[in-house]
């Protein structure tokens, strides 16, 4: 039976030391409680880092460790304490994490760092194929683990994988920072589906595949091969009966079942009739903008000092990275804005911060949130923020407020909080005001329907969606599959080609037998293709040729001499085997003088495009510019060229260029005569964009037809890419040999 396989950087279990021994102790976070009910299925397995080198453990208690996770369906990934520091705390932590959260000045390019990176993704991809098998699902959580969907795509192309990235996607002028972008995106390619948080995230990542890898995007969908990855927005939820329901039940306490921490809250509430309590909780992180928050707060009781010794803002920063020197200094700094604060303000009986550097268990937590009546989160970069959504979950009785920054991704769920500009101390000052003396109606109002939101969108929902679009995506490759010519059916090509008495093979030229270049003059064959080529038109009753775009000069100077028919410049010239070029079509190319300039004008306003000018055409080229700059301005110079050229003219979609060309003339229209009356039965042909579509639906039924990639056709097949294109050829090359 196919079992679901769920791989982040750790498992949700770890493994500690104590003394002389090693004990089990669970880990808490969003990823932990979104998965367990993925990883509670009878049918899954989770691979991950047990949260301890293995070089830390003694040999003789590695075995029934791993056993004991294993037992779990925990699968344990070793790492030596070494690869953690260059992998976790370097790469990941020192250049990922700061330069996703457009912290560049804090990231850190280590080759070094980098090698590990990918030697470690290597090992949680091996760990991954040790345990598939056919039919099995496989979820890629995080940035630790960019590369991992490609290494396991490129050994098992039929396994199924999603991959969500829990952080921001930085835009495209962040990410391309990165020196091994490429290799970033490719991996995270690997993927059937991705994920991320909000549409932001997407279309930052969809710019990059853009720009970097020139991928073809149409819409959320990316062409890679032959294969469709479909990126999505999954804005994760929180296991809001968890948080609710405790905060029912702490409302019910008795005064003998409270905590400390509540009774000192509550005496607090009790010192003066319009007291407040402003709630401020994160990991000590330079992306969550906790010196910020407190120095906006400073403004505030400067702006608003009607409120001494009325508010007061409990902070609350988790220990993290404690040793990484950027988090030194942001704790010294936030020690000292604190006691600054406290020492500018304090009373006798009234300290305006209280300052708490530790974790809380989960009931002080609740405590927390239900005795504050603000919530002020306003980190200045968060991938999603769930502590906003669980301190939503906990107002059980409707009243309290949430102040959020726009830059969390949770503030595009919760719009309902009082939004603000994290970088905007004034207004996050006049926000707590705003909070203050907002009527409680209004607060109910707006906490309502936030509640109804996350009820609904729960951290299960959201595993749940994922895990069914990631189905669906199976189900739609299936159904809508072109299809591949596989080994089996090559084969059957290759005996069909050997038995036939008379042979054409039609090759297109671009995108088919060379990829495509940003100068087209440098895409040329290379020596072991020209020999295949050469082969194929030495066997006996077999014609070979090639039909493309480029002008009859470049055909004539690279394949002239290898006893072939050449169509240049889609059919306007023909020279068959052992005869001369013929011209086909009218010889009148006075439209060029009214297409030109015109083409020119777009050319000077669009950095990066030019102008090819062949004999019986002109070709606006754009695969030198900004993907998304050139999108609007093809369309446009479609729309302007539509309006003026005439009848006898028509402009064709290249592969990032515009053709215009007389639509008399295409090589449907040239292969038919090089095929009639020739009696072939068997033709074999080979194209990758629109103008080969002409060739596919003019040959006999009969006729073999090939597209390059797979995309819309209306050839029979689809052949994955130029590489395997050069293979089929040769082994035809070498059949009747």
């Amino acid at each position: 039976m196919a079992k679901n396989i769920i791989v982040s950087n750790r498992l949700p279990i770890r493994i500690s030391k104590v003394g002389n021994s090693y004990k089990f102790s669970p880990t808490s976070g969003g990823l932990a409680t979104g998965m367990k009910t993925v990883h509670e299925n009878d049918n899954a397995l989770w691979i991950g880092w047990p949260g301890i080198g293995r070089d830390e453990i003694a040999d003789e208690a590695w075995t029934p460790l791993k056993n004991g996770l294993i037992d779990k369906n925990f699968e344990p990934v070793s790492l030596t304490k070494a690869e953690v520091d260059d992998f976790y705390y370097g790469l990941a932590n020192k250049c990922l994490w700061p330069l996703f959260h457009y912290f560049i000045e804090f990231s850190i390019f280590n080759e070094k760092h980098w090698e590990t990176y990918v030697e470690v993704n290597k090992k949680f991809s091996e760990r991954v194929l040790e345990n598939i098998e056919s039919g099995d699902t496989v979820w890629i959580h995080d940035y630790q683990l960019l590369l991992c969907p490609k290494m396991i795509k490129d050994v098992r192309p039929d396994v199924n994988i999603g991959f969500f990235l829990h952080i921001p996607f930085p835009s495209f002028e962040i990410f391309r920072i990165f020196p091994w972008r490429e290799a970033l995106l490719e991996g995270m390619l690997g993927a059937d589906l991705i994920g991320f948080h909000t549409y932001d995230y997407e279309r930052h990542f969809l710019s990059s595949v853009k720009r970097i890898l020139r991928k073809n995007v149409q819409f959320n969908r990316v062409t890679v091969g032959s294969r469709e990855v479909v990126v999505n927005t999954f804005p994760m939820g929180i296991d809001y009966a968890k948080f609710n329901d405790a905060a029912q039940t702490h409302l019910a306490q008795k005064q003998t079942e409270k905590s400390e921490l509540k009774i000192q809250l509550d005496a607090h509430i009790k010192g003066t009739d319009d007291s407040k309590l402003i709630l401020s909780i994160d990991r000590l992180d330079y992306t969550k903008g906790v010196v910020n928050r407190i120095k906006a707060f400073d403004l505030f009781l400067t702006k608003y000092p009607e409120y001494l010794e009325k508010v007061r803002l409990i902070m609350l920063t988790v220990p993290s990275r404690a040793d990484v020197p950027e988090y030194k200094r942001l704790k010294k700094e936030t020690d000292e804005v604190v006691g600054r604060i406290n020492g500018k303000y304090a009373t006798v009986n009234w300290t305006p911060i209280w300052y708490y550097y530790r974790a809380m268990d989960f009931d002080d937590l609740i405590d927390l949130y239900m005795t504050s009546d603000i919530a002020m989160i306003t980190p200045v970069r968060d991938g999603m923020n769930l502590v906003a959504k669980e301190f939503i979950a906990t107002r059980v009785e409707g009243n309290g407020v949430l102040i959020l920054s726009e830059m969390a991704g949770a503030s595009k769920e919760l719009h309902e909080a009082v939004l603000v500009n994290p970088f905007d101390r004034n207004a996050m000052a006049d926000a707590l005001q705003k909070a203050i003396v907002m009527p409680v109606e209004e607060q109910k109002k707006r906490n309502s329907s936030m509640q109804k939101r996350l009820s609904r969108y729960t951290v299960n929902y959201w595993a749940k969606e994922f895990m069914e679009a990631l189905e669906i995506k199976t189900t739609l490759k299936e159904e809508t599959s072109v299809v591949k010519l596989s080994d089996e059916i090559a084969k059957t090509v290759v005996a069909s080609f050997q038995q036939a008495a008379k042979k054409m093979l039609l090759l297109d030229y671009d995108g088919t037998l060379v990829g495509f270049h940003e100068n087209p003059e440098l895409a040329v064959p290379d020596k072991a293709l020209l020999k295949t080529i050469k082969q194929l038109t030495l066997l006996p009753n077999t014609d070979v040729a090639v039909v493309s775009g480029r002008d009859n000069m470049f055909l004539e100077k690279w394949f002239g001499n290898l006893g072939l028919t050449l169509v240049a410049e889609h059919g306007y010239f023909v020279k068959e085997h052992k005869q001369e070029w013929e011209i086909k079509g009218e010889a009148n190319n006075q439209w060029k003088n009214d297409v030109m300039p015109i083409m020119e004008a777009f050319t000077d306003r669009t950095p990066g495009t030019f102008i090819e000018e062949k004999t019986k055409s002109l070709v606006w080229h754009y695969r030198k510019t900004d993907p998304e700059l050139a999108a609007g301005r093809a369309v446009e110079l479609k729309t302007v060229l539509s309006s003026l050229i005439s009848d006898k003219l028509s402009i064709m979609d290249m592969d990032k260029a515009l053709e215009v060309v007389n639509h008399q003339i295409s090589k449907g229209t040239a292969v038919s005569e090089l095929v009639s009356n020739k009696n072939y039965d068997f033709i074999l042909c080979l194209g990758d964009d629109v103008t080969d579509e002409n060739m596919f639906t003019s040959l006999p039924n009969h006729a073999t037809t090939v597209k390059v990639g797979k995309k819309d056709t209306a050839a029979k097949y689809f052949i994955e890419d130029i590489a395997h294109v050069k293979m089929l050829l040769s082994t035809l090359a070498e059949a009747n040999e």
